[in-house]
């Protein structure tokens, strides 16, 4: 099995954040009981691509003709048979994977528009959301509606399916942190997280893949 791993996370002022660190946490995960052929980590922050402007040139190559990152990106999609996204709650989710999300949707609605029978490049793939935030265990149903379903209302129209974890929480698993503590020395308060826990809700998760044929 060949798996991608994107942190969507915007952060420049930690090297390697709560996102990257979850990729990872996922990926040791799915070591322990899946056979990965290869597994690649992207950081949507380390990346440069532009919103899409509607142009419709994409209809005929199934590419943005924009020259930045985009292509770079769904190429990887594409290769890869499982997507894990790790997302925290912005605005209510990071700007590039809006801007990374509006794109791969106008690359295969036009083409369903124009024939419903249409299969996109991405088709029969499967991906695991998983949300983060810096609210704990209260904040979780509106981490799900904000982060997790508008992750997955974009992926249901580009033709990848999100692999539920139950019948409540069918677009994924959202990460509470464990307390937040706020200080003079610094404006962003210094969040505390279970990491036990973390593992125990990822691997869970993970879990659930058995149920897909991939």
């Amino acid at each position: 099995m060949k798996v991608l791993c994107i942190s969507a996370s915007n952060i420049i002022h930690k090297e390697k954040g709560i996102s990257f660190k979850i990729c990872k946490i996922a990926l040791n995960e799915l070591r322990k009981k899946y056979d990965i052929i290869e597994e690649t980590i992207i950081e949507l922050k380390k990346y440069n691509f532009e919103p899409c402007t509607g142009c419709g040139k994409c209809f005929f190559s199934n590419r943005c003709i924009i020259e930045d990152d985009f292509n770079l990106i769904y190429g990887k999609i594409i290769e890869n048979e499982l997507i894990i996204i790790v997302s925290p709650h912005y605005a209510p989710i990071p700007a590039k994977l809006v801007a990374l999300l509006e794109k791969m949707e106008q690359i295969t609605f036009l083409k369903w528009g124009k024939d419903n029978t249409y299969k996109s490049e991405v088709y029969g793939k499967c991906a695991l959301i998983i949300s983060h935030g810096g609210g704990e265990l209260w904040a979780l149903d509106s981490y799900k509606k904000m982060v997790n379903d508008t992750i997955a209302n974009a992926l249901d129209t580009i033709q990848i399916k999100v692999i539920p974890l139950n019948e409540e929480w069918k677009t994924g698993i959202s990460i509470p942190i464990k307390k937040a503590v706020f200080c003079e020395e610094s404006i962003f308060p210094n969040q505390e997280y279970d990491w036990d826990y973390i593992i125990q809700k990822i691997t869970e998760y993970i879990e659930q893949i058995g149920t897909i044929t991939l």
